[in-house]
This record gives C-alpha cells, structure tokens and sequence, in this order.
C-alpha cells in the first residue's frame, strides 16, 4: 500500500488542506497534490508532502448572492492530462465534480486507476438541486468514480439521496481539519489585552453571506437592553466592513467592536487561544472549518445551522446552534455566556473532547481506509 501513487485534484491548495495532505503523505511517500492555486505551505507543513502547480484557475460568476455563495463556473488548465500521465497514479482524490474530476473520469479506461470525489458538504448554491442537467451530470460521474468522500452527514444524504449513489461507496468523515499543534505555536497578540470578558470572537471574510451583519444586530439588541459588558473581536476584511463599522457607530457599539483587519494563517490560533467564544453567523457554508479550529483550541461554538460544521456542534454540551435569521435567539445565547461565565470552561472542554477524534492523523487513516476499498475492487 505504501508504495502507490496518489493524486489529488485540488482547485485551490489552500491552507486547511495541509494538515490531512501531510500526514496521509507519510502513509503514501508517493502521494501528490496537483492545484491551479497554490500560495505556499502552510506553517510548520513545509515540504511535508509533493506539490505541483497546474496553470491557474479562473472562476466566472454565473450569477450572484446576497446571502449564499451564487453559482459560477471554474476553468482549469487541461495539461493536468499531461500531468496526470506522466505521473501515472492508481488512485486520485478529485475536488468536488469540476473540470479535473471529469477528465479524470474519462480518462480511467487509459490510466488504469481509481477516482474518488471529495465532496465537501452540502448547501444550497453548490447542491444543484433545482437544476436537472446538473444533477443528471452529477449522477453520471459517480456511477463512473469508485467511491465518494465527504466531511457531512449531509453531503452524505446529497449524494445517495439526490445524486443516487450507492451507500456502500459513500464515506463519511472530517478530512478538512486544523493541526492543534499548529494553532498553539501561533506567537501570542495584544490585540485583546485588558478587554471585557467574555470576548467572542469572529473570524472569515466580511461579506454578506458570512452573516456578521446578523450578528452586530443581536449586539445592538443586547445593548438595547443594557447588555455591554463584553467584548466582539472580529478578524478579517471584506467589501462589507465599512458599512457595518458605520452600523456599529449608529448603534453605539465601538466600545464593544474591537476590528482587527486581516491576519496571517500562522498568527489565528492566538486569537481563537485568547477567545472566550467563537461564532459564526453564516448564512451559507459547505464545511467552516473555523468551527473545528476553535473546538480544537478548546473553545465553545455558537454555529448557525448553516454550516456543514454545525454537526460537530452539541446544542447546551459544546455550544449552540442557531438560525442566523433569528436575530433574538442569537442575543439570548450570547446573553447566556455572558450572564455565566463557567460555560466557557466547560463547553470548551467539551469541544476539545468532541474533536479529538477528528485529528489529521485520523483523517489520513481514513482515507487510507477509502483507499484501500477502491484498490481491492
């Protein structure tokens, strides 16, 4: 086994790969990651596992969302059938049912190997499911693929119930996960020094589908009702940011809005170490692995069900989860830690015992095991 090749399609080679890529290369040396984005290893993965940058992608907006992530199309360099050739893997891990998984589909008589299609998670804009000629593509590939991978129980019920894949070749497990060493080493910020406690925080773009406007709403109800004593850290930047800075100027909230701006991969574990509370808001989200990073740090989550990673949250055990439209609901949670203080303590502990088994270790081992399956078929 040691010795196969395996490719991954990747369109973007971002960060959150890392962590899996790097110890699932330490049980197959020969493994390789194809990408037509790629900005570099992330901290303390480097050269871990083989890279090789395919052209470069470009994406065209179909059309667009105010609260999901609207549709569009992803061009990707077709040398990756050259690329693919010359490497001559047995078995490939193709992202989701682009470009590259489709020639890796049609390519299967001639290569000889296996495909498996990693599938995020479901939501609404990247399901597809009012749009027959999608679906019936969708269908298509997987009766070609060996096997399907996905992080949700929902992306799960996609692919059986919708796409009609056979349950025995659907896999379920997180394989996107954070390294909790690699948040723990992030050297410490004095950004949140001397803050009202507790501090939530919040981390993502600043745009309209991550819901921190949904959010600054239920701050403005809390201080409505005389609620202050506590602190929001928002990390990131966006298109959105100044007319919620000016939101938060209307509704008096700069005393407790502190805007941090964009920050390095390697710098976040210190804001979710130095964090009471993560939350997030969004009104779309296939995966957020922000959720698992937090839970990983030991930290509670308050989630909106819009999020694949709303499964790995236990409502009142590790945090809650919410409909982010429900504004109200929102401030009652936040009121609720703000109010008690010890359930950050042991919500957070519950995160760290709840993820513990979702390591990159165990997701290399489980694509080991996905691996395994489609050679012997």
């Amino acid at each position: 086994m040691n010795n196969l090749r395996i490719a991954w399609l990747l369109t973007s080679g971002f960060y959150y790969w890392h962590p899996m890529l790097s110890h699932l290369a330490k049980i197959f040396p020969q493994m390789r990651a194809f990408t037509a984005k790629w900005r570099g290893y992330a901290p303390g993965f480097e050269n871990s596992f083989q890279v090789q940058v395919v052209g470069e992608r470009k994406i065209f907006k179909i059309t667009k969302s105010a609260t999901g992530y609207g549709t569009s199309f992803t061009y990707l360099p077709l040398s990756i059938v050259n690329c693919l050739m010359e490497f001559q893997p047995q078995v490939i891990f193709a992202n989701s049912f682009g470009i590259w998984t489709a020639i890796a589909l049609l390519l299967k008589p001639i290569g000889k190997w296996k495909v498996v299609i990693a599938y995020e998670g479901s939501s609404p804009a990247v399901d597809y499911r009012h749009s027959p000629t999608r679906l019936a593509v969708r269908s298509r590939m997987l009766r070609m693929a060996d096997a399907c991978i996905t992080n949700t129980k929902a992306g799960r019920s996609y692919l059986i119930d919708i796409l009609q894949a056979i349950p025995q070749k659907v896999f379920v497990h997180p394989y996107e996960v954070p390294d909790r060493e690699s948040l723990l080493k992030a050297p410490e910020t004095s950004d949140m020094v001397e803050l009202p406690r507790p501090i939530f925080l919040f981390g993502g773009s600043i745009i309209p589908r991550k819901g921190l406007h949904l959010l600054l709403e239920a701050c403005a109800l809390l201080h409505q009702q005389g609620n202050s004593n506590y602190s929001l850290v928002v990390v990131g930047d966006g298109v959105q940011r100044p007319e919620l800075e000016k939101f938060c100027q209307e509704q008096n909230l700069t005393e407790c809005v502190r805007w941090i701006g964009r920050v390095d991969y390697d710098r976040l574990g210190a804001y979710f170490r130095q964090a009471d509370v993560f939350v997030l808001p969004t009104l779309e989200d296939t995966w957020a692995l922000v959720v698992l990073e937090a839970m990983a740090i030991g930290k509670p989550v308050i989630c909106s069900r819009q999020a694949g990673a709303a499964e790995l949250v236990i409502d009142g055990e590790n945090g809650y989860c919410f409909d982010p439209n429900d504004v109200k609901r929102l401030a009652e949670i936040l009121s609720q830690f703000i109010a008690d203080p010890q359930l950050t303590t042991s919500m957070g502990q519950k995160s760290q015992e709840l993820i513990a088994k979702y390591s990159p270790e165990a997701a290399a081992k489980f694509l080991a095991d996905v691996t395994a399956f489609v050679i012997k078929k």
